[in-house]
């Protein structure tokens, strides 16, 4: 995810070594949360679920191994009302980009304990209460200048 703005200054020069360290040293090319592998596509049914092509099975979204799912080209062969089998889940291809996320949300705490390497999936849910609370004080401080110069 680029760093916004207003928050560059808190984060240390050497920045991107840091971060590379975490994403690959550390966590060898895959996200700590679900453990999807940083920039291959990947099949996904758009609730977590995905297909780890190197262990030829389905995973959820904290990475462990899912067995009642056929595999992705049974599903794509599976015909809706053909022996009782209902509608293919609908299969999506996402790209997976590894960045590194602070436990914390504060930027400046940049102490390796405190980072994580996250897909795009895990990033955006970890951080969600934190661009609520964002949103929220963006709106405020919007209503609050409009109410002191209307």
């Amino acid at each position: 995810m680029p760093i916004a703005r207003e928050h560059r200054w808190l984060y240390p020069i050497d920045w991107r070594e840091l971060s590379a360290f975490i994403r690959f040293t550390r966590a060898k090319g895959r996200c700590e949360h679900c453990q999807r592998p940083h920039g291959r596509d990947v099949l996904h049914l758009g609730n977590g679920m995905w297909w780890d092509e190197e262990a030829t099975r389905w995973r959820d979204g904290r990475g462990r191994a899912v067995r009642a799912l056929a595999s992705p080209s049974e599903l794509a062969w599976a015909q809706p009302g053909f022996a009782g089998i209902g509608a293919p889940a609908a299969l999506r291809i996402t790209r997976v980009v590894l960045a590194s996320a602070h436990l914390n949300h504060d930027p400046g705490d940049n102490r390796v304990r405190n980072l994580a390497a996250l897909c795009q999936r895990c990033h955006m849910r970890h951080d969600a209460s934190e661009h609520r609370r964002r949103r929220w004080i963006n709106a405020f401080r919007i209503r609050a200048i409009g109410d002191l110069f209307a």
